[in-house]
């Protein structure tokens, strides 16, 4: 009944949001939250295109949703331009500031301190969303930056209704949160956890999203904003300089392609490990017809593809900019087929006959998504995130602004586990001025008759969900079982199947530990995916929300 009454009261409030609908292009958006989502129709209703739908939609998103993004993180957007067939990714991924260093994380005997990198300003790389937001707009939206802020201001302004995600993840933080005055007294008054459905009002942030509508980037990295920061970071043990804002820089890339069966996959290039891994299991499975075998085989055959791709996730992938990543070799279907002679039918490969290249031996869950598309196949993908819930913990005074926690999304030490259990090499250690690598995978999939566009936050699991996302979308299912799929996963290490409830039957655990597999189930269901549609044939829009989230999928005539 509460969920009932919870999805009742946000759709009450999008009713207001949205009343502009009937005047906005046919376009198609779904993201986590109601009010994320009519926010990109109002910027539409005012003349804007995608690009300002995308805009208003990451903008919101971090005000309504402060565990999951904001202004304290980065993202990535992948664009597509059907004019001129051009797609790029905008990577606004954080950066390690200046004075990091490899072993910042270790003490005296070169170990990893327990969540140094993962609570207060240490654990806290230099933002990329806000820079993102002004490149976005600036360079591919046809509304002013404050037009398209103009939403998130109001949001913040005028407050929100928590729901219960935000509740459970503020309480799953809450002890870091409280370590914090700044943070605790903006999410957990008189110290307490806030009832359901109270109001959510954060000034602060309303002025920091109005400079930057006012002034771009320099609303942001410079000024009086960028004071706060520095201030609220050093006095947090932090590490900032003016030095690391005046050099942050998105970079555009150009997105990673593959094809499986007649599917054309675009998704993100690194600093994201999203793209590449996802190919390259489907590299790996193109060589089976799935639909002819059983589903054991079939799922066993999944992981199988799962384990090679996040294996050389670990050994290979990190910030382009300062490695040599050979994509061209990890894409090639010579090369999966390699991997795919390893695979047998009858029995799991255990991940350490995989590991012999790792050199050293000693080795978040929460982001946010949203899909738009419009009528004529404009489309735009963007995972944000700030890490783990509620980022570092750390709010600066007078920003309102929840800070990061990605620095641990490097590798501490190479060959250990971060904090969603994903082991990595020299590939992604730390070093000053480096984007660290992301398992977001923002994709569109396309044939000759339709495109998708969609992702999902959830951590490292992120590429596993895309992945059986994609294989759904392969046998023509559309956007409501993509989203909805059952989620099992492999990321090489630890070596274990981890699954939802309803993945796999009684028979499928028996059958998969006959195979030599270990499985464990997860406490609760994960992942958020948002998902459109365009059937370029009949110009139709479809659209779908997780509905493990409390998202809202929307097309728009």
């Amino acid at each position: 009944m509460l969920k009932v009454c919870k999805i009742a009261l946000l759709s009450l409030l999008c009713v207001f949001e949205c009343q502009a609908h009937a005047e906005s292009p046919k376009v198609a958006i779904a993201s986590a939250h109601p009010l994320a989502t009519a926010a990109g129709f109002e910027v539409l209703a005012k003349g804007g295109n995608v690009y300002d739908a995308a805009v208003a939609v990451s903008a919101a998103l971090a005000v309504v949703e402060p565990f999951a993004s904001g202004l304290g993180g980065g993202a990535y957007w992948l664009l597509h331009r059907e004019k001129d067939n051009f797609d790029t990714l905008i990577d606004g991924r954080e950066k390690a500031p200046l004075a990091a260093h490899k072993a910042m994380f270790l003490d005296k005997d070169g170990q990893v301190i327990d969540k140094l990198s993962l609570d207060g300003a240490l654990a806290s790389a230099i933002p990329g969303m806000p820079a993102g937001l002004v490149h976005l707009s600036e360079k591919y939206g046809q509304l002013s930056l404050a037009e398209n802020l103009a939403p998130a201001i109001r949001y913040a302004q005028t407050g929100f209704a928590i729901g219960e995600r935000y509740l459970k993840l503020l309480k799953f933080r809450a002890d870091t949160l409280k370590q914090f005055p700044e943070t605790a007294q903006l999410f957990l008054p008189a110290g307490q956890l806030p009832q359901p459905f109270s109001i959510l009002r954060q000034p602060d942030l309303a002025n920091t999203l109005t400079q930057i509508a006012k002034s771009g980037r320099n609303g942001f990295y410079k000024g009086q904003v960028a004071d706060q920061l520095l201030e609220g970071v050093k006095n947090r043990g932090g590490i900032w300089t003016q030095e690391d804002l005046d050099a942050y820089e998105v970079v555009e890339r150009k997105p990673v392609t593959g094809y499986y069966k007649d599917i054309k996959i675009t998704s993100s290039a690194p600093s994201s490990s999203g793209g590449i891994v996802l190919i390259e299991a489907l590299n790996i499975l193109e060589g089976y017809d799935l639909a002819a075998l059983t589903d054991l085989t079939r799922k066993h055959l999944i992981v199988e593809a799962m384990r090679r791709a996040y294996h050389d996730r670990s050994l290979y992938l990190g910030d382009a900019d300062f490695i040599n990543i050979p994509v061209e070799r990890l894409l090639n279907d010579d090369y999966a087929a390699g991997l795919r002679s390893s695979i047998r039918f009858d029995k799991a490969l255990p991940s350490q006959q995989l590991s012999g290249q790792l050199e050293l031996h000693s080795e978040g869950i929460n982001t946010t998504h949203f899909s738009i598309i419009d009528e004529d196949g404009n489309r735009v993908a963007a995972t944000l995130s700030i890490n783990f819930p509620f980022g570092s913990g750390v709010v600066p005074a007078g920003t309102g602004v929840v800070l990061n926690d990605e620095m641990d999304d490097f590798d501490s030490l190479p060959g250990a586990l971060n904090g969603y259990g994903l082991i990595g090499g020299v590939a992604n250690a730390i070093a000053p001025g480096k984007r660290m690598l992301s398992s977001m995978a923002p994709t569109f999939l396309e044939t000759k008759d339709q495109v998708a566009v969609l992702g999902t936050p959830g951590g490292s699991k992120i590429i596993s969900m895309v992945l059986l996302a994609a294989l759904d979308f392969s046998i023509g299912h559309t956007p409501d079982s993509w989203v909805n799929v059952p989620r099992y996963h492999h990321q090489f290490m630890p070596d274990v199947i981890e699954y939802e409830a309803n993945a796999l039957s009684e028979a499928d655990i028996k059958d998969l530990k006959s195979l030599g597999h270990q499985l464990k189930p997860v406490r609760y269901p994960y992942g958020d995916m948002q998902a459109v549609l365009l059937n370029k044939t009949t110009k139709t829009l479809s659209a779908a929300s997780d509905k493990r989230g409390e998202g809202q999928a929307v097309v728009g005539q």
